[in-house]
């Protein structure tokens, strides 16, 4: 991964691990009055290194982006303060991809949550149906 090739082999393979198995990420994005605004999403790290995420319409988080799409990305839960991921990047929407309903890769890694959470994967794609890439840039660890 080119991403994380410039860590050590052990800090490769946990982060690697960690942006493939990670559940939840904290997407910060920056208001119009420069207030940066952390909200927690499901993603999914694609084969080619960009991050995918779905959002409902009309959130503040897109409009954030449209402004400014410098974004950053945090992986949850750090150890008490070890093992930390960070991406920074730029995010865009995208209107040509699947549902999340419909994303094979997205769908095995968040399907048993979206069932639980809002009855059915395709409930889940019908309320968060705006596509978002984040294209990293540079990688914290």
């Amino acid at each position: 991964m080119k991403l994380t090739s410039q860590l050590p082999v052990p800090d490769r393979d946990r982060v690697e691990r960690r942006l493939h198995h990670n559940l939840i990420a904290w997407l910060t994005t920056v208001r119009p009055d420069g207030q940066p605004v952390s909200v927690p999403v499901w993603f999914l790290l694609r084969d080619d290194e960009t991050i995918l995420l779905y959002s409902q319409p009309e959130t503040a988080k897109l409009r954030n982006i449209t402004a400014n799409p410098r974004v950053s990305l945090a992986l949850d839960v750090t150890d008490i303060g070890r093992n930390i991921v960070r991406l920074e990047g730029t995010a865009r929407q995208v209107h040509d991809l699947p549902a999340a309903s419909e994303d094979p890769g997205y769908l095995a890694k968040y399907v048993e949550r979206m069932a639980a959470l809002f009855e059915s994967p395709e409930e889940f794609a019908r309320l968060f149906s705006v596509a978002l890439i984040i294209a990293p840039s540079r990688l914290h660890t």
